[in-house]
Parts: structure tokens; sequence; C-alpha cells
């Protein structure tokens, strides 16, 4: 696979800053992220045109992630890339010859050894991963934090309710993986939920989401690279709290027979022992009062859904 197919774009700073490794398409019918990547390096190139005091910091790099299932309008073909990136599986991937994996196991193969290769050559004082997603439900947007505070602090300037402890509730993500240990260099990732699949909104909301991410972290000024769509994620915030904690995460084998009530979206409040789904076992119900995230309502995916409410922070 030619990483000129895996790379939306590069955009080189002329001043020292922050490696800044954006993704989309980690599952491949969630395209808002791409078409983002695509449209923000437009932008990007007209901007010193518009704006002759224009000065970027470090070095941004967009990514398209699961190739396979883009090409085939599939969360995944095989299995999730979201749920591997575990050391053990970038170990056993990297011991076969890359004609002879599954699907998955060469994408993740291919972008983890891009990514490495990315972080020696421009060994870069300091790494941000932001990787963007869509819902298969509709309603409100959210950023996926880390443990760090950095993180959090991210988030909430992309004017996002942010989520903590939703990768304690999962594992094997993108995030999970790359960490300063891993690198050895200072290194923070977060997720960002764009709205639902094929609502060209989301496009926008992802777009306002890397700009700010890039304003925060100190690639561009506060006022370079105009926001257009910031007010969009405002709105979509509006009367939600800043943080909210994860309560439970329910999840589905493929044998589950799994099927989430009708009309449920993202933020949605529910009240303790609310019917939420039924599987073969029955019906399910809410453990706790709260909001709901991410109801399942597509053929493929490990979440039924996810339970959050407000947090201390």
């Amino acid at each position: 696979m030619q990483d000129n197919e895996r790379i939306i774009g590069r955009y080189d700073g002329d001043l020292p800053g922050p490696l800044f490794l954006v993704f989309s398409g980690m599952h491949g019918n969630e395209m808002a992220g791409v078409r983002a990547l695509e449209i923000l390096f437009e932008m990007l190139e007209k901007e010193p045109l518009v704006n002759p005091g224009f000065v970027f910091h470090g070095v941004l790099i967009g990514l398209r992630g699961n190739l396979r299932a883009i090409r085939e309008g599939k969360r995944f073909i095989r299995k999730d890339l979201n749920r591997q990136w575990t050391p053990e599986n970038i170990a056993r991937v990297r011991q076969h010859d890359p004609e002879n994996l599954e699907a998955e196991d060469r994408e993740l193969r291919e972008l983890a050894d891009l990514i490495e290769k990315a972080i020696t050559i421009i060994h870069p004082p300091r790494i941000v991963f932001l990787d963007l997603h869509t819902t298969s439900a509709e309603g409100g947007i959210f950023a996926i934090a880390s443990s760090d505070p950095e993180s959090v602090r991210i988030g909430i300037a992309m004017h996002a309710p942010v989520i903590t402890g939703l990768l304690q509730g999962i594992s094997g993500t993108l995030l999970h993986y790359f960490t300063p240990e891993r690198t050895g260099i200072p290194t923070v990732g977060i997720g960002f939920e764009g709205g639902q699949h094929g609502d060209p909104l989301s496009v926008n909301r992802c777009i306002a989401a890397i700009i700010n991410c890039m304003q925060s972290i100190g690639c561009v000024g506060s006022h370079d690279v105009e926001n257009h769509h910031d007010e969009l994620l405002i709105a979509y915030s509006k009367g939600l709290p800043r943080v909210v904690d994860l309560v439970e995460v329910h999840r589905v084998h493929p044998d589950d027979q799994f099927v989430m009530l009708p009309g449920y979206h993202n933020f949605q409040p529910v009240k303790k022992d609310q019917l939420l789904a039924h599987d073969q076992n029955g019906p399910i119900y809410a453990v706790v009062d709260g909001w709901l995230l991410m109801p399942l309502y597509q053929p493929q995916g490990e979440d039924g859904f996810f339970l959050v409410r407000a947090s201390a922070l």
C-alpha cells in the first residue's frame, strides 16, 4: 500500500512545534473526517495568500485509517481496526509477510510503521494525536479524553463535551497504544465524535475540531485559519456539561442478537431502569440516571451503548 494513498496531506511549518497527527476513516463507513482533512489542507494552502502574517508551528499529517474498509464502505472487513492497537498485536503482525496478513492486520502494520517512521524522521518535541469519528445515532458531538489533563484541556478547547474514563471502558485503540512511554516523547491523544454518519454537517464539525485543536496546541495563532464552523460545536454542546464520566459500556457479541430500541440519540437523558435494548437474554435497562452515548444502529460494532454522567471536574 502506497503512503501517498494513506496520507491525505502534510503541512510543514516554518517554526518548531508539535507533530500533529490527525486520523480519519479508522472505521471505513465514517468518512466525515476524511473529507474534513481534505478541505483543511486546501484551507492551509490558501491561508498565507489571504493572511500574510500566517505562521505554522510544527508538522501536520492527515491520514486515512482503514483503506480497505473505506473502499467497501464498511466499518471493518474482518475486525475493528480501532480495537487492535496492542503491543502484542503490533509485534505479531510485524512477524509476518504483509501479503499473508488479514485485512485489518495489514492496515495495522502499515499505519504503525508509517507513524513510527514519521516520529523518527521528524523527531518533534511533542506529539498530539487526534482521531476523528462519527456515530450511527443522531445527536451531540463529544471528545474522548485520556487520563492526561492535557487531553481534557484540548477537548474542552474544541467546544465539545469531554468524556473521561471512556478509554478505560474499551481497549486496543490508537490512543491506548501511542503514549509517552511508547514514543519516548511527550505525547497526548484525543478522539472526536463529529455527529452522525452521512450528515454533511459532521464534516464541518470535524473541520472546526481540527482547527480548534491546532490553535490550542500552538500550531497556529488564535486568529489564524478562520473557523467558520465553530458555532456548530457550540450549538451542539449547549446545555450539556463540560466534562462527563463513563459509567457503563454495554458489550455486544456477534451471537447476542442485540437490538437497540429505536429513537435513542447521543446525549439523550435516561433514567435508571429505563428500557434501552433487547438481546437473546431479554431486556436491557439503564443502570443509572445519566446520558446515553453511541447507541448501536449499525450491523457491525462491539459496543451496544455507553452511559455517562456529569463529572466533578
